[in-house]
C-alpha cells in the first residue's frame, strides 16, 4: 500500500467509502464525485499505479469483478446501459494514481457521450501510419 494514496486508505479502512463489493484482492465502492447515480470504482487492493503494472492474475481478478458488478450496478439504478473505462495516466485524466475501473450507469437521453468522445478530434492517419502503429504494438 501507498501511504499517500486515498484508495489505499480506503482499503485500509482509514477513509470511509460506500463499499458495494469486496474480496481478498478487490474492492468496489461508489465514486465520491459521481458522474451518474451508481457510478462505481473497482480497484485492486494492492497499490498499482498503471494498468501495465498489473500482473495477469490481478488484471483477471479486477476485470472479473467489473464483469460481475456491471449488470448489478445497472439493475440497482435501473440504468439502460453503462460505460466501463480506465483512465491510465495523468494525461488520460487519471486523478488517483491507483488503477481503478469506472462503471458509469447510463440512461436513455442522459446527455452523456460514448467512450469515443474522450479522445477529442480523430486523427487523420494514412495506411502507412496505421501499419507502423500496428507493427509497433504487435512487437
Amino acid at each position: 500500500m501507498s501511504d499517500d494514496c486515498i484508495f489505499c486508505s480506503i482499503v485500509a479502512g482509514d477513509v470511509p467509502a460506500r463499499t458495494v463489493y469486496e474480496t481478498d484482492e478487490v474492492v468496489a465502492f461508489l465514486d465520491a464525485n459521481p458522474l451518474a447515480r451508481g457510478h462505481t470504482l473497482v480497484i485492486p487492493k494492492t497499490h498499482v499505479a498503471r494498468v501495465g503494472d498489473l500482473d495477469a492474475d490481478r488484471a483477471s481478478v479486477l476485470f472479473d469483478a467489473v464483469a460481475e458488478l456491471t449488470p448489478r450496478i445497472q439493475a440497482a439504478v435501473d440504468a439502460d446501459a453503462a460505460n466501463v473505462g480506465i483512465n491510465d495516466g495523468e494525461a488520460a485524466g487519471q486523478e488517483v494514481p491507483h488503477v481503478h475501473a469506472h462503471v458509469i450507469p447510463r440512461f436513455e437521453g442522459d446527455g452523456g457521450a460514448p467512450i469515443h468522445a474522450v479522445g477529442g478530434a480523430r486523427p487523420d492517419l494514412s495506411d502507412d501510419e496505421l501499419d507502423g502503429i500496428a507493427a509497433a504494438i504487435a512487437d
